[in-house]
């Protein structure tokens, strides 16, 4: 097998002498704000290793003190701000350096500012020194930021190179988190179109997993889990419409949260089809540490988001005591389409086996409902006019249509009318009866399952993200946590050629060679009923704790 380059692994999307030019712009820009003093040697990134996560830490470019800072979890920064044992400035100089290592390795960022970032520290320090408190609980946390979340002053884009723009207002959620104390200092890549569960983004760069750079870091979110998995940030702020924070999440071994649909704030998103509410997207974080999910929740929500917009539901996060009640877990080992590949078997076997062995909890097989068709609705919610809209942005701009755009808009998306729409939208709303009763049938509080049909993938051959958006289509809330087992050759194999479920799975069976993934994070997924997000958190917590025990 050829290894390709570095220089071959990092090139993106193309397109004509327009687009390429404009691309070239982008790009220069952007390395042009990385500082002199924080520019990797030549030698490394000609030939970086395969598991890149350990370069930050021996390339010389980060003092001890930053070293300390960077391998802290949100909470952890929140707590030592608040005691006065760090300042923001010292917080955000070390992540926004880290960053920049980062972005050299992976490409993980669309823009980089972190003297804005200081400057705002700076802000709060001063008023900690004079009034002696916090101005709210994210006080001096840096949040890295998805691209397609306007912040002011900073490059975004809605998924294509067309839509880039300089944002001259911050978003709802951005201006709640500055609200609260948070500091901006990166923007993070995402992949063209905004839906594809990889990161090959509009204007010619890869976005690479650091613990096996051959595999993608997910997508759509794929910028941010690259970045707080080199821990050059400890808290990403993401989207997800069909799996672009658990995905990613899942892929690099990091924890996120995908809650309930408006309940956390979208308003004035970047994006090409606005009005387009077949499905709602969520925003949500992802992080370092399961405590960090439940830290931002509490902080966005108890904002009140939904006084700004009235598309919002104010639905209090309400995080069960489950020493008082024995929990009952289903384990989902397959969707009934895809069969997951051996490391992703391995971690569900072992999860199933802690969880039986444990007084605290009761475990169930779950057997999934028709998840072929749900998937299949969602695939046409997406995109109601056929892909007409994306054909049309690329055909404009210039911009190569990317193989995973093809497929995204390929059947059985086609173009609606009016009566066609309302049909749709009935056989979505459906199924999620159908689904509810089943569910309840079950009788499980909540639902331990892949997060993709195995680690992190190949570039540029995620056909199927059925095991996150099917919870999409059902609103489900669902956390990502790693398991702490990796991907190993010589145990992650077939015992026996394995039998497809569907040509969907034929195809999977096709991408699996263990020696590729050496290495990759394999993560687990928990879910649960609509608005159950509170339970989420505190089942994740349960299970994860009983897994590693």
């Amino acid at each position: 097998m050829t290894t390709a380059s570095f220089k071959e692994k990092i090139k993106g999307i193309g397109g004509n002498a327009s687009y390429e030019a404009k691309a070239r712009v982008l790009r220069e820009q952007l390395d042009a704000k990385i500082p002199a003093a924080l520019k990797l040697p030549p030698a490394i990134l000609e030939d970086p290793p395969l598991d890149i996560t350990h370069i930050p830490e021996t390339c010389g470019l980060l003092n001890a003190q930053e070293l300390t800072i960077t391998e802290l979890d949100a909470t952890a920064v929140c707590q030592k701000i608040a005691a006065g044992e760090l300042t923001a400035v010292e917080v955000v100089t070390a992540f926004g350096k880290r960053a920049a290592i980062a972005h050299q390795l992976t490409a993980c960022l669309m823009d980089f500012f972190m003297d804005e970032g200081i400057r705002q520290a700076q802000q709060l320090d001063e008023y900690f020194q004079k009034e002696g408190k916090v101005i709210g609980p994210l006080h001096g946390l840096p949040i890295s930021v998805k691209g397609h979340f306007p912040l002011k002053g900073t490059v975004g884009c809605g998924g294509f190179l067309v839509n880039m723009e300089t944002s001259t207002e911050d978003c709802d959620m951005t201006s709640i988190l500055r609200s609260l104390g948070a500091v901006f200092y990166v923007k993070t890549n995402q992949p063209q179109s905004l839906m594809h569960l990889e990161s090959k983004s509009s204007y010619g760069r890869v976005v690479f997993e650091p613990h096996n750079t051959n595999l993608t870091p997910g997508g759509s979110s794929g910028g941010e889990s690259a970045l707080v998995a080199m821990k050059g940030s400890c808290m990403g702020l993401g989207t997800d419409g069909g799996g672009s924070i658990r995905g990613p999440c899942a892929h690099c071994g990091i924890y996120g949260i995908r809650p309930s649909s408006r309940t956390t704030p979208a308003h004035g998103l970047l994006w090409y089809q606005p009005g387009q509410d077949g499905i709602f997207p969520a925003t949500g974080p992802m992080c370092r540490s399961a405590r960090d999910m439940r830290l931002f929740l509490e902080a966005v929500l108890g904002a009140n988001p939904a006084l700004r917009d009235p598309e919002i539901l104010p639905i209090p996060l309400k995080v069960p005591d489950l020493t008082q009640k024995k929990l009952r877990v289903g384990i989902m080992m397959h969707d009934g389409v895809v069969m997951p590949h051996p490391p992703t078997i391995r971690a569900l076997n072992l999860v199933k086996e802690k969880l039986e062995a444990s007084s605290e909890v009761e475990v169930v097989d779950y057997i999934p409902y028709d998840h072929d068709r749900g998937f299949s609705i969602i695939r046409e919610l997406y995109y109601e006019d056929g892909g007409a809209t994306v054909r049309r942005i690329l055909e404009e701009s210039g911009e190569d249509m990317h193989p995973l755009t093809e497929w995204v808009i390929s059947p059985p998306v086609k173009n609606h009318d009016a009566a066609q729409v309302w049909k749709l939208r009935d056989q979505r709303d459906t199924y999620r009866r159908e689904y509810s009763d089943y569910w309840r049938s079950q009788n499980v509080d909540v639902v331990v399952c892949p997060p993709f049909q195995g680690t992190a993938s190949r570039h540029d051959t995620t056909k199927y993200i059925g095991y996150t958006a099917i919870w999409n289509l059902l609103d489900y809330p669902g956390a990502v946590f790693p398991t702490g087992l990796v991907a190993d050759p010589a145990i992650d194999i077939y015992q026996e050629s394995p039998t497809p479920m569907s040509a969907v799975d034929e195809y999977n069976i096709s991408l699996y060679d263990a020696a590729i993934f050496k290495g990759a994070p394999v993560s687990l997924q928990t879910v649960s009923r609509r608005f159950n997000d509170g339970l989420v958190l505190a089942a994740q917590d349960v299970i994860e704790r009983i897994l590693k025990s």
